[in-house]
């Protein structure tokens, strides 16, 4: 018996797992599977077939074949038992027995083969002796991993007793303190026990220790010593600018780049200052704020059409001063009659059926006033639904094509010439990798968040100049879906609805009051399934 090859191939013809067991050429051994799908599915209820020079025993499997490709001097019977115990085996590398289940344990199964033939004869071994085989246990490594889990119990047990004697020399010194800081001194025992995996605790450290990973001090002798001779009334009460100091040592920051570099979003700690407001951030130098703000919901279909395309915009007024509160603001709606306004409830309709003004039913009512986001008022909205293809702003074309062990994506973007688009970022999932997809060609920037599997493709401006574009990479071979949903996120400063703001009416006379308008597009969930 000599078994040229052992393969799983798929009942469309692709080989999924092939091992060659003799001397002979790629081209041939790709030949002769490429021959295997035109020889069977003729009705016969064989589980062989011969040709002039080799014969194909094969065993269906769901989907799938199991296949050997042997001479045909060979011994037909212990070609089936060989098949058989093949058989057994698959299941056990993969428990997924279609074209994916048998691609992700490519190598687990071709290693199980090679235990049950060896140069094409084929050993004498059971399913039982072949895992053990390929599980390769080392007395050794286990002993290896027992020595190192002991070390890591031993050390944990020395930081618990010093972390104890922190304490201990803590509560010592504030029965020497008068007017003492106990509450604040005692925050060390249960921090260092929660967190003693990642301390290097030093015996002269002071609440958090010294040498923390945390990269954090205490003026807690400060404290004390500044204390003494004072009431207790006023040392309960620390002096402004004492206390706990939180930074960051050299230590954390390398830490937090590195959790940075890995895609991860790092949210750091602010101290709250007294003094001005939150919204004194970005603060509104305008009398009166008028924005003008859609919202734009799509889904696109990757073979292409509009599965869902939703606009819902929103006209909000903030006023700074009671003096202008009393106005009326006339708007163009523009020309697009896709577009259905409704007015807030405590507007005019009629007003603004006929004139396009938007005033409060009582004349003599002012318009609330106030700085900060809550402060705005809504005047109107809008819908618009469509499924014309024409009105989205962006579309994503996605085309993987597989090559070898590999598989290549081509993505690109068009634009509509209705709006410029700014920052736009494609974010593309991707089968997990251990390293960076390979770049081929990219319009814009790239990058790879490793946390999330996702390459991002980021295009800073789309105007007239790049209407299109275009990006390919490489990945290990992964199935096409893998690559979707894509979800893409930009804003612009035109609109929909076109509403600008003609003219701001004053109720009590006087003078016009400046106004400034603001306009944006958004996404808010836009992706192509």
């Amino acid at each position: 018996m000599v078994v040229l090859a052992a393969s799983i191939v798929g009942k469309s013809g692709k080989v999924l797992v092939s091992r060659q067991f003799v001397d002979m050429s790629r081209i041939r051994i790709e030949g002769l599977l490429a021959a295997f799908p035109k020889l069977i599915g003729t009705g016969k209820q064989h589980t062989y077939v011969e040709t002039e020079n080799v014969r194909y025993v094969y065993q269906p499997i769901e989907a799938l074949y199991l296949l050997l490709v042997t001479n045909k001097q060979s011994n037909i019977l212990e070609d089936l038992e060989t098949l058989r115990l093949l058989s057994k085996l698959v299941p056990e590398y993969s428990y997924s027995l279609d074209e994916e289940g048998i691609c992700k344990n490519a190598f687990e199964l071709i290693f199980a083969f090679d235990e049950v033939i060896s140069l094409g004869h084929k050993e004498n071994v059971t399913v039982a002796q072949v895992k053990q085989y390929c599980e390769m246990e080392s007395h050794e490594e286990k002993l290896h991993k027992l020595v190192m889990q002991s070390k890591i119990n031993e050390t944990k047990d020395v930081m618990k007793r010093k972390a104890s004697e922190i304490d201990k020399s803590k509560i010592e010194k504030n029965r020497g303190d008068k007017g003492g800081f106990g509450p604040l001194q005692s925050m060390g025992s249960g921090r260092i026990e929660s967190g003693f995996n990642d301390l290097s605790i030093s015996s002269s450290g002071t609440g958090f220790g010294s040498g923390s990973g945390f990269g954090m001090t205490t003026d807690i002798d400060s404290f004390s010593t500044k204390s003494k001779g004072r009431p207790t009334s006023a040392a309960t009460a620390p002096p402004k600018g004492l206390g706990m100091k939180l930074g960051k040592s050299q230590r954390t920051n390398q830490f937090l780049e590195s959790l940075k570099a890995e895609g991860e979003v790092i949210v750091e700690d602010v101290q709250p200052k007294v003094g001005p407001s939150r919204a004194a951030a970005a603060p509104l130098t305008d009398p009166i704020t008028l924005t003008v703000e859609e919202k734009l919901n799509v889904t696109l279909k990757r073979d292409g059409g509009v599965s869902n395309f939703d606009v819902q915009g929103t006209l909000s007024l903030q006023i700074l001063n009671q003096e202008d509160a009393h106005i009326q603001v006339q708007v163009q709606t523009g020309e697009n009659q896709a577009i259905s306004f409704k007015t807030h409830p405590n507007m005019n309709k009629d007003l603004f059926a006929n004139e396009n003004i938007l005033g409060l039913k009582d004349p003599n009512r002012p318009f609330p006033t106030g700085q900060g986001s809550e402060a705005g008022v809504g005047l109107l909205k809008w819908r618009m639904q469509s499924t014309d293809e024409s009105m989205v702003p962006l579309t994503i074309n996605c085309w993987p094509s597989s090559s070898g062990n590999e598989t290549y994506v081509s993505i690109e973007y068009e634009a509509s010439s209705m709006f410029e688009l700014r920052n736009v970022v494609v974010s593309v999932p991707l089968p997990a990798l251990r390293e960076a997809p390979t770049v081929n060609q990219i319009d814009g920037e790239w990058r790879y968040d490793s946390r999330n599997s996702i390459l991002e493709w980021s295009i800073l401006l789309i105007d007239n100049s790049n209407r299109s574009g275009s990006m390919e990479f490489v990945v290990p071979q992964a199935d096409s879906s893998a690559f979707f949903p894509i979800s893409v996120r930009f804003m612009a400063t035109d609109t929909f609805s076109d509403l600008k703001v003609a003219n701001i009416i004053p109720l009590k006379g006087g003078n016009q009051p400046k106004y400034a308008q603001r306009t944006q597009l958004i996404t808010e969930n836009y992706q192509v399934v």
